[in-house]
């Protein structure tokens, strides 16, 4: 009896450390992805090896105890290309520092996927397309910073459903609409969407509808 037990517990732990790899494999195959999008002319993700097990002792990659990526700290590093849909599958991130690069393309729908993420910050790129409605199901997030890009189209209302929601930043984009001011809006400053040519005031609930020209 005893020996079935060991053999049964040597069983579900060998499961769950399959498991566990099978986990960080899949991380490291997400940003292997990132990585082959990206231009990295000062060679800051030469760590990036995508033959290791798990991607936690990659430079710019932070990983809990569990070997489960938590973090990206790829701001200010002078990387270009675009992000990937592929960075929706680290369910596990809780911050994405993309800011201050060159980062071209649109901002992949896959990132609402990202149900542990609380801070988003892609400011100070070249980022264009829309914000997409998708970012609503990040309901773990707080900061939400894409100012100095070039989006456009509207602030998605589903972004007042996020009640984490303290900082939110889209100044100098060429976004269209109305500012919403339910929810978390109700507390962030008008300075944050400013420099919007095409940004109206804030919306007034209950009467008539803007015409957004959106």
């Amino acid at each position: 009896m005893a020996a079935a037990a060991a053999a049964r517990a040597a069983g579900a732990l060998a499961l769950a450390l399959v498991l566990a790899l099978a986990g960080a494999n899949s991380e490291g195959d997400a940003l292997s992805a990132l990585r082959r999008s990206l231009r990295d002319p000062g060679g800051v993700l030469q760590s990036w090896d995508p033959t290791l097990v798990n991607p936690c002792t990659w430079f710019h990659v932070t990983c809990d105890s569990a070997n489960r990526v938590t973090r990206l700290d790829l701001g200010n590093l002078n990387l270009s290309g675009h992000l990937v849909p592929e960075l929706g599958k680290l369910e596990h991130l809780q911050y994405l520092e993309l800011y201050k690069n060159n980062i071209q393309g649109s901002i992949p729908s896959e990132l609402g996927n990202l149900k542990n993420l609380i801070s988003l910050d892609l400011y100070k790129n070249n980022i264009s397309g829309t914000i997409p409605p998708a970012l609503g199901k990040l309901k773990s997030l707080v900061f939400l910073r894409l100012n100095g890009n070039r989006l456009t189209g509207p602030i998605p209302r589903e972004l007042s459903g996020i009640s984490s929601l303290k900082v939110v930043d889209v100044s100098s984009n060429d976004l269209c609409g109305t500012i919403p001011t339910s929810g978390p809006f109700e507390r962030i400053p008008l300075s944050n969407f400013e420099k919007n040519p095409r940004l109206e005031g804030p919306e007034l609930q209950g009467l008539a509808v803007y015409d957004t020209n959106c």
